[in-house]
């Protein structure tokens, strides 16, 4: 078997009346020199560890090892033919700064000013040859420890920005995450020429659903709506709610005809929908509004938003329950005369209509 191959450590210390397992169980760990001697003496350490190592001869080995495996440890010699230790420090952290890995180097050197130079180039400890090895298996440990702490750190990150990112009561995108991703699709759509679509939709007489059957019933509509929006909505494109009972979808590479079959289908599902509340049963139906762009002069989404509020104005007021696309109508032109022109003047939304 090649000696670069993963090597599974032998035996794992079962965990019997303590704490939970941590995170590092199978923690992947590199080790790279060019000395088989050394290689075979931090294998016989770890091996009653339970650690998954690798081994690689050289710098280029270990880069290519690490560029698969994404060990969460890396042990290196300082010298090596290719590639240095500190090279190969200096690397990973520039190549593969995404993600944290904790770097020991191993040195025969005891001077204070080459340990200095290899933690600036990105070491966390090293280690000095010949090794113990109950201190290179605590070194190590110390190692997972941080590692499982940036582990932690970085997962509760990741629930901090996707709660900054997610309406609490449906688990939709929020404003916040619809104003990223729609920014960014509208340059997408100018750039690549492609369509883009909003619609906006507000749930009929909804506070009449809070005034009569309580805030609770009124959560459970709008929670029924973002199922129904969330099983309507393809990966490719985007839903979210803009505040009350307000919510949004965003639709791209795709006709005005296709739009309106899609909003249509949200429509006719809602609408069949039934809710208990007190001794009988209620349905409650949605307006929508849509505002579609496509050339090489994208308007803000503030812009766009607007356009398609106008037509849910318009829905509204037409008898509620429907679709009602904006009156303005795209024109292709050259990017120095795209323009965006009005058919019908359009009404002002007014507050209180619902």
């Amino acid at each position: 078997m090649p000696e670069y191959l993963v090597e599974r450590a032998s035996a794992k210390r079962p965990n019997i009346g303590g704490p939970p397992p941590d995170l590092c169980q199978d923690l992947k760990i590199l080790v790279v020199d060019d000395s088989p001697v050394y290689r075979k003496l931090v294998q016989q350490s770890l091996a009653h560890e339970p650690y998954q190592v690798l081994f690689a001869k050289n710098g280029r080995e270990a880069l290519d090892l690490f560029g698969q495996n994404q060990p969460a440890l890396v042990i290196t010699d300082w010298t090596m033919p290719d590639l240095s230790g500190l090279e190969l420090c200096e690397l990973i952290r520039r190549d593969f700064s995404r993600s944290y890995s904790y770097l020991i180097l191993l040195t025969s050197n005891t001077n204070k000013e080459q340990v200095i130079e290899g933690l600036a180039a990105g070491a966390d400890d090293y280690l000095t040859k010949p090794f113990h090895p109950g201190e290179l298996v605590a070194r190590v440990g110390v190692g997972r420890r941080l590692i499982e702490l940036h582990r932690q750190v970085e997962a509760k990150n990741r629930q901090l920005e996707e709660m900054a990112l997610t309406d609490p009561l449906t688990g939709l995108h929020n404003r916040r995450a619809i104003d990223l991703w729609v920014n960014s699709q509208l340059s997408a759509a100018a750039r690549h020429d492609f369509s883009i679509w909003v619609a906006i939709a507000d749930l009929d007489r909804f506070k009449n659903v809070n005034d009569t059957y309580g805030h609770d019933a009124g959560d459970t509509v709008l929670k029924s709506f973002s199922e129904v929006l969330k099983a309507s909505t393809r990966k490719s494109n985007m839903c979210g709610r803009l505040g009350g009972e307000e919510f949004l979808m965003v639709l791209t590479h795709v006709e005005r005809e296709q739009v309106g079959i899609a909003i249509e289908r949200v429509r006719q599902r809602f609408e069949k929908e039934e809710f208990k509340f007190g001794d009988g049963v209620s349905r409650v139906t949605a307006s929508f509004g849509v505002a579609g762009f496509r050339g090489p002069c994208p308007p803000d989404f503030t812009t766009l938003l607007a356009r398609a509020d106008s037509a849910l104005y318009s829905a509204k007021h037409k008898g509620r329950n429907r679709v009602e696309f904006d009156e303005e109508r795209i024109q292709r032109s050259s990017p120095t005369h795209a323009r965006i022109e009005r058919q019908d003047s359009q009404p002002k939304r007014i507050s209180g209509i619902l």
